[in-house]
């Protein structure tokens, strides 16, 4: 059994709940607190944000259009939104909702535009989408798309006729008979609702972040327990397969992983396929795994600390205990680093929000420093200058840790001086 008061105290966490789902029981669990000003107790039936586990709800509702014949995921997306524009007019044409779904749609990623939070701030989204500027070709690459989930939602509501956080309280939330469950920001305030907490000495977090991009994870909270009940739905029906059914590879960051329908994929060491999610918005971290052949999910929900050593502890533990699982191994820096073509690979490179910079260090070794061009950045990015070593040919590590882990970005394509054109953190950020 998990002791969740121990790891904690042990990783400085304010507060967490734990869920596991195993061979259809679910066993939840509650430890921190919700506020550190306030001190009020973290309970089961506390919520907290989900963040971008949210994308996987999206996908969902996309997934039952699809079911009913009421939309076409290879067709372009202004078969729906007739409406639908960025600063590329050819690919506004070709993208399709495969191409949001899967992160490969190839526009700003992360155009976090406060559109208020009436029934009519998705629409306003995609007006404000007009000049989002196109970084890869659609179906090039995966880079990671907070805004292609956002026209998703809208595609949702038109095509339901109902603004989209109505769809997702009708048809997942009361559909699922979720008790805690909050689509709107409004709806906090009822609940024994979980604060996030920023910075190096952890405060509670000031702002929210804006509801216009609820459909891609900065709204919707709930317990973890409730969580669980939308994974039970999942294993539970084969009208959602087609969503774990890997549609593109993702970069390599030293993990085996893929892009399937909202699920990221996972290959573990012992031959299994794992799905899943996690999530940040301002001060929490939310974190679920799902392997379905093992009839196994974990979920963890956090509102500041070192949450990722804490994921790490439970993942073990519960993946280990319950079905013989090995976590898949984190990238460590090689003893003998693969040489870094340093002039080649110097320079800024900006994706929506935050740019990278890479500069020389010592020993053949890169200077990597994020700078934040928005305020929500500003709160979200490690700003601090960390050195880089080479990994592959194509990717550096950091020789600290960031977090729990070694961070690796890589390398990607070439200008016309030969240099790396762009990198990729999860993010493809192009040169400037």
């Amino acid at each position: 059994m998990i002791d969740l008061h121990k790891l904690i105290d042990d990783h400085g966490v304010v507060g967490a709940q734990v869920a596991v789902l195993h061979n259809g029981e679910v066993v939840d669990m509650a430890a921190g607190v919700l506020n550190n000003v306030t001190g009020e107790k973290v309970t089961p039936d506390s919520i907290f944000q989900i963040g971008s586990i949210t994308k996987v709800w999206t996908a969902t509702l996309v997934q039952e259009l699809v079911n009913e014949g009421l939309l076409d995921l290879d067709r372009p997306v202004r078969d729906v939104l007739p409406e639908f524009a960025l600063a590329d007019e050819q690919a506004a044409r070709v993208i399709t909702p495969r191409h949001l779904l899967t992160h490969t749609a190839g526009f700003e990623g992360d155009l976090f535009h406060d559109t208020g939070n009436g029934d009519d701030m998705l629409e306003k989204y995609l007006e404000r989408m007009a000049d989002a500027r196109q970084v890869t070709p659609p179906g090039e690459l995966f880079s990671y798309c907070n805004s292609g989930f956002v026209v998703l939602g809208r595609i949702v509501e038109v095509l339901r006729g109902k603004p989209f956080t109505v769809v997702l309280r009708e048809r997942l939330i009361d559909g699922l008979g979720l008790r805690t469950a909050a689509a709107r920001h409004c709806e906090y305030a009822a609940r024994s609702c979980a604060t996030g907490h920023l910075g190096k000495v952890l405060k509670p977090a000031e702002q929210l972040m804006t509801a216009g991009d609820a459909p891609a994870g900065s709204v919707l909270a709930m317990s973890a327990r409730d969580l669980m009940e939308f994974v039970r739905m999942h294993l539970g029906t084969s009208a959602f397969d087609a969503m774990r059914e890997s549609q593109v590879a993702q970069p390599d960051f030293g993990q085996r992983g893929s892009q399937g329908l909202g699920w990221m994929l996972q290959e573990y060491p012992n031959g299994l396929t794992g799905v899943g999610h996690d999530g940040g918005t301002l001060g929490f971290r939310a974190d679920l795994r799902v392997i379905p052949e093992a009839g196994l999910a974990v979920a963890v929900l956090t509102n500041g600390g070192r949450t990722l050593a804490l994921l790490d502890a439970v993942h073990e533990q519960v993946l280990g205990d319950l079905a013989g699982i090995t976590p898949p191994a984190f990238p460590t820096p090689p003893a003998s680093p693969v040489p870094i073509d340093v002039e080649r690979v110097v320079g800024v490179y900006r994706s929506a929000g935050l740019e990278t910079h890479l500069t020389e260090g010592d020993g053949g070794r890169v200077e990597v420093r994020y700078v934040p061009l928005d305020h929500i950045w500003a709160d979200l990015a490690d700003d601090e200058e960390r050195e880089y070593t080479g990994l592959r040919d194509d990717a550096l590590i950091s020789v600290e840790k960031v977090g729990a882990h070694h961070q690796v970005i890589v390398l990607g394509g070439r200008d016309e001086q030969d240099r790396v054109k762009w990198l990729h953190w999860g993010r493809a950020a192009l040169r400037v």
